[in-house]
C-alpha cells in the first residue's frame, strides 16, 4: 500500500459528519455485554449481533469506519459475503483491534502497560490482506493515589509508538488511543494535568519512531471530572479544557481526533463533542470526531435483546445515535433534534 493511500484512508476516518464505530470487543467484553439482555455469548450470536450493525441502512452516511475485533474480521453476513466486503459495499473502512489488552505492569502497583507487540508485523500483514484498511490500539491510564507513575506514561507511549510504526510500515493507519480513565474520585483539573502529560509523552514517542503523522489518527479521552467526584464539570468546560490540551499537546500534521466516549452516557458524549465543534469552529487545525463503542451501541443492544423481530428498531437505534453524533461533529447537534430523533 502506497503512503499516498494511508493518508487518503486517515483523512476518510474523521471526514465531516462522520465518525468511527467501535465494534471490537473481546470475546470476554462482548459477553458482558450479552449478559446485560440475557443473551448468550456463542459465536453465532455474536455474528448475528455484528450482523445486524452492519447492515444498517445508511451506515455509512455517518459512520467512516468500523473497528473489527479478529474474529470479526473472518466473520461473514447471513447471506454469506464477508463482513468486510459488506462494509466496503456501504461506504465503510473495515479495521482491526491490534492489542491484546492491558497487563500489570511490573514494580507499579495498580498500573497497566498494554501487550501485543510480538509478532505484530507478521498479524497486520494478514490483516491488510484479510482487508483491514486501519488498526486500534489501546493504552490505559488510571488516575488514583500517587498515580499514574512517570514509568506507565513512559511504558504506553513507548508501545503505542512502536505499533504505530508497524502498522504504518505494513499498511495500516493507526489509530492511536491513549486513554485517561474517567473513573475514580479526581477533579477535572487532575484530568487536565494527566491527559496534557499522557500526549506530551506519546508524541514524543512517536517522533523517536518516525511515525507519520498525517497517516494516523489520535483516540484520545476528554477531560472530564472523575466518576466519583463531588463536583461533575459543565459541557462547555469539558468541552474547552479538552480543545486547549489537544492544542497544547497534538501536532497540527495529524489527520485528525476520533474521541473514545469512556463511559459517558450516550446523550453526553455527543454533546461534549457537539460543543467542542460548536465552540472552537474553524479555530482548530485538524478535525473533531468520535470513536464510540457502548455511546454508539448501547441502544441498540437494548432493542434487540438477542430477538430477530427486534432488529429493525435496533438498526434505528444505531442509525439515530450515529445520526446524533454525525451532527456534533459539525457542531450542529441540539437537544431538540435527539427528542425528534426518538419520537
Amino acid at each position: 500500500m502506497s503512503t499516498n493511500n494511508l493518508a487518503l484512508i486517515a483523512k476518510a476516518m474523521v471526514a465531516s459528519g462522520k465518525g468511527i464505530l467501535a465494534a471490537d470487543e473481546t470475546t470476554g467484553t462482548i459477553g458482558k455485554r450479552f449478559d446485560s439482555i440475557q443473551v448468550e455469548n456463542t459465536e453465532e450470536n455474536r455474528r448475528a449481533y455484528r450482523d445486524l450493525l452492519f447492515l444498517t441502512k445508511g451506515i455509512g452516511d455517518h459512520i467512516s469506519g468500523v473497528i473489527l475485533y479478529d474474529e470479526t474480521l473472518r466473520q461473514k453476513s447471513s447471506d454469506g459475503t464477508p463482513f468486510v466486503k459488506l462494509l466496503e459495499k456501504n461506504g465503510v473502512l473495515p479495521g482491526i483491534k491490534v492489542d491484546a489488552g492491558a497487563k500489570p505492569l511490573a514494580f507499579c502497583s495498580g498500573e497497566t502497560v498494554t501487550e501485543g507487540l510480538d509478532n505484530l508485523p507478521k498479524r497486520c500483514t494478514e490483516y491488510v490482506k484479510l482487508g483491514a484498511k486501519f488498526a486500534k490500539w489501546r493504552a490505559v491510564i488510571d488516575i488514583g493515589r500517587d498515580i499514574p507513575s512517570s514509568t506507565s506514561i513512559a511504558a504506553n507511549a513507548h508501545a503505542l509508538a512502536r505499533y504505530a510504526a508497524i502498522c504504518q510500515e505494513a499498511g495500516l493507519v493507526p489509530i492511536v488511543e491513549p486513554e485517561v480513565l474517567m473513573d475514580g474520585d479526581h477533579t477535572i483539573e487532575r484530568c487536565e494535568e494527566v491527559t496534557e502529560w499522557t500526549l506530551n509523552a506519546v508524541y514524543e514517542a512517536l517522533y523517536l519512531h518516525r511515525v507519520v503523522l498525517e497517516h494516523s489518527v489520535l483516540k484520545p479521552s476528554m477531560v472530564i471530572s472523575g466518576k466519583k467526584c463531588p463536583k461533575q464539570a459543565p459541557v462547555d468546560e469539558v468541552a474547552a479544557r479538552t480543545v486547549r490540551v489537544l492544542k497544547r499537546t497534538v501536532p497540527a500534521a495529524v489527520a485528525g481526533i476520533a474521541f473514545l466516549s469512556g463511559g459517558q452516557s450516550d446523550e453526553v458524549a455527543t454533546a461534549h463533542l457537539n460543543s467542542m465543534n460548536a465552540q472552537f469552529k474553524g479555530e482548530l487545525p485538524w478535525p473533531l470526531s468520535f470513536s464510540y463503542g457502548r455511546a454508539l451501541q448501547q441502544a441498540s443492544l437494548k432493542a434487540w435483546k438477542g430477538v430477530a423481530v427486534n432488529v429493525p428498531a435496533a438498526q434505528a437505534a444505531l442509525a439515530h445515535r450515529a445520526r446524533m453524533n454525525g451532527m456534533a461533529t459539525q457542531g450542529r447537534y441540539s437537544a431538540d433534534l435527539e427528542r425528534k430523533g426518538q419520537g
